[in-house]
């Protein structure tokens, strides 16, 4: 039958419920808006010569910017397409782009949209024919791959910073961490080699899911996914693969950033471009408003003026990204939301060869 996993979902168990926010949440969420308001009025000067500048784009060079911005979601797709055959389930590039902007379109909107949105994504996923353990496990490894490749970024961002901004009191930090990570990663490598720590490793893994029934079913989804990728591609480096398309997605959205300034005829702050994106990301990803509305532009304004950028100029590179980056996909992304979810699940997944 079309879409049917390998694996047994006879015990199929449903996804952990997601908490709505609580009191918490909105309260900061209020503040960060109140605070965006009075940034806002207070420094209205800025945002009329800002919105002049914008008015002023290169729109060639906004075209560049576009790409850049898409190509970012294509890498983001086409990672969790090579997860899925890993995982012996194939997917097609064009409705995995279409998943993930519908998917980035729920989470940037609604309050908690980052848990609804992988719900949702969850279930496209299973109703495609999708194994439950991997449908989980795909959510799971794309979101550790996507903050790995992000530490890079910043790591990266901070090396070229040098000594100047922010970056340089994370430079040290950045380096023990991306030290210990090299070489956890190398153990972990070596290791694997031999069948004695491949069980006591396993052993260790198994200990710490007891504790937990919903980490016990992460566990599961994982190893289910590691070994049907070992069977398909055996040993790390295939890893590397997903692992350089969630850094291009990263890499293609900092380009976006440096594009729009590109556009702006503003001079790109090159060595403190990474970090201050990378920042930015970090900040954003708390989700303390919807999309983070608030959180990205306050914070990647006073990272680009601390570059070196005056403040009109930082406030139009920031509105500019978030335009393309935010924005301008709401409208795409819950196009293809209503889309895929009211059109009835089509055997577009299925077993690879």
């Amino acid at each position: 039958m079309p879409g049917q996993q390998n694996g047994d979902d006879s015990d199929e168990r449903p996804l952990p419920r997601f908490s709505r926010p609580g009191r918490a949440w909105w309260l900061g969420a209020l503040v960060v808006i109140v605070a965006a308001v009075v940034t806002a009025l207070t420094r209205r000067a800025e945002f009329v010569n800002a919105s002049r500048l914008i008015a002023r784009v290169d729109v060639a060079r906004l075209a560049v910017a576009i790409g850049f911005e898409a190509a970012s979601l294509v890498g983001l797709a086409a990672m969790e397409r090579w997860l899925l055959r890993a995982g012996q389930a194939a997917a097609r590039l064009r409705l995995m782009v279409a998943l993930t902007v519908a998917a980035n379109a729920v989470a940037g909107v609604l309050p908690g949209g980052a848990a609804f949105s992988s719900a949702w994504y969850y279930r496209q996923l299973r109703r495609r024919g999708v194994a439950q353990v991997l449908a989980a496990a795909v959510l799971v490894v794309a979101g550790a791959l996507s903050v790995i490749s992000l530490f890079t970024l910043l790591l990266a961002g901070a090396v070229a910073a040098g000594s100047s901004g922010p970056g340089a009191s994370l430079r040290p930090v950045m380096l023990a961490l991306a030290g210990l990570l090299l070489v956890g990663t190398a153990l972990m490598a070596g290791s694997s080699r031999f069948r004695p720590a491949r069980r006591a490793a396993w052993r260790l893994w198994r200990r710490i899911g007891v504790r937990s029934r919903h980490a016990w079913s992460v566990e599961d989804a994982l190893a289910r996914l590691v070994r049907q990728a070992r069977s398909v591609e055996p040993g790390v480096r295939p890893w590397l693969q997903p692992y350089g398309l969630a850094l291009l997605n990263w890499l293609c959205d900092a380009a976006c950033l440096a594009a729009c300034l590109w556009a702006l005829g503003i001079g790109v702050p090159w060595r403190g471009l990474l970090v201050a994106y990378a920042l930015t990301q970090v900040g954003g990803s708390l989700r303390l408003t919807p999309g983070s509305l608030g959180i990205v532009e306050a914070s990647l304004t006073a990272l680009l003026v601390l570059y070196g950028l005056r403040g009109e100029q930082a406030i139009a590179a920031t509105l500019l990204y978030r335009i393309l980056s935010y924005w301008a996909l709401q409208p795409i992304g819950w196009a293809c939301w209503f889309g895929l979810t009211l059109r009835g699940a089509r055997p577009w997944m299925g077993n690879t060869p």
